[in-house]
């Protein structure tokens, strides 16, 4: 019988740059955990550099000789987002994977201070922005990848074009869902520009099951029956985790766990649903997306031209 992949399975990683958003908890930290301890340069990209300077010190106690550095970097903050871009790249001149893991869930209604809705601008818009505004350095770095977090959420999500921030009507689930199918149509959409130009870097994209992470904070069943029904933190970051290292992945693939409705266990190719496939839908969300943030990914569009 063929070994069921785990976050043991990955093999050296010397060389890599890599970026994880999120990573002071959660799936994000595990993430960044085996990135470091497989001799990776890490970089955790977090709101709180307080709690992101924690999480790379456990890092650096666990594996003494950790390459793992905070950053700081909101999301839901357009600003932050391209001063993070600038800082970055005036530090590293590569990026060999971009993991898009952070993510906010079903919290009361607000907005970022872009006056996007809060799920919405910060698990799409935010990482979109930021992908586009690291595309040159991705596009120049060999075999890069560009992992995004989606959800299993993602199959009661619509994009709700006539009111893209619940301004008429809130309903946090939907909102959630809403944001967890962009992150497909993204990728998916992502995936088919790179194709186009014929780059090897990929898009890809992965979901963590039911995990006992702290995304659930702001619903207490939640909070109460994941541990219960789901999987640990580690076990969540499996599929992205899969998606980032795996030698067999392919572009516009998408990965979670291979148990019963998706819910835990090892990593295995996943299907979403053909809404997220919809090429009319992906389409009308990018331009979307680039008329809210302002970020063009003009590197893609430059090497289109020249294709």
């Amino acid at each position: 019988m063929k070994t069921k992949w785990t976050h043991n399975h990955i093999t050296d990683q010397s060389g890599k740059t890599v970026l994880v958003t999120g990573a002071n908890s959660g799936t994000g930290f595990e993430t960044a955990k085996e990135f470091a301890g497989n001799n990776a340069t890490v970089i955790i990209a977090v709101r709180n550099l307080e709690k992101g300077n924690e999480a790379a010190a456990k890092i650096k106690k666990d594996f003494l000789k950790a390459d793992v550095t905070a950053m700081k970097l909101d999301l839901s903050s357009l600003a932050s987002v391209r001063k993070f871009a600038a800082d970055f790249k005036a530090k590293y001149d590569k990026l060999d994977i971009l993991i898009n893991n952070a993510g906010v869930m079903v919290p009361p209604y607000s907005k970022t201070e872009d006056g996007f809705e809060l799920q919405f601008g910060t698990n799409h818009l935010g990482h979109f922005a930021l992908t586009g505004l690291l595309i040159d350095l991705l596009l120049k770095t060999e075999n890069s990848r560009i992992v995004t977090m989606s959800s299993m959420a993602h199959k009661a999500g619509k994009i709700n074009f006539d009111d893209l921030h619940y301004e008429k009507k809130y309903n946090k689930m939907a909102a959630y869902g809403q944001s967890k199918v962009a992150n497909l149509f993204f990728t998916y959409e992502l995936q088919r520009k790179l194709e186009a130009i014929g780059s090897n870097t990929i898009a890809v994209a992965a979901h963590p099951g039911w995990s006992a992470t702290n995304l659930g904070r702001h619903n207490k069943l939640f909070d109460i029956v994941a541990p219960i029904f789901g999987q640990n933190s580690l076990q969540g970051a499996w599929p992205l985790l899969y998606a980032a290292t795996s030698p067999d992945v392919k572009n516009g693939d998408y990965y979670g766990p291979e148990g019963f409705m998706e819910i835990k266990g090892h990593p295995k190719k996943v299907r979403s649903t053909s809404y997220s496939q919809n090429l009319q839908v992906a389409d009308k969300l990018w331009e979307k997306s680039v008329e809210l943030t302002g970020v063009k990914f003009e590197a893609l569009e430059m090497q289109k031209s020249k294709a």
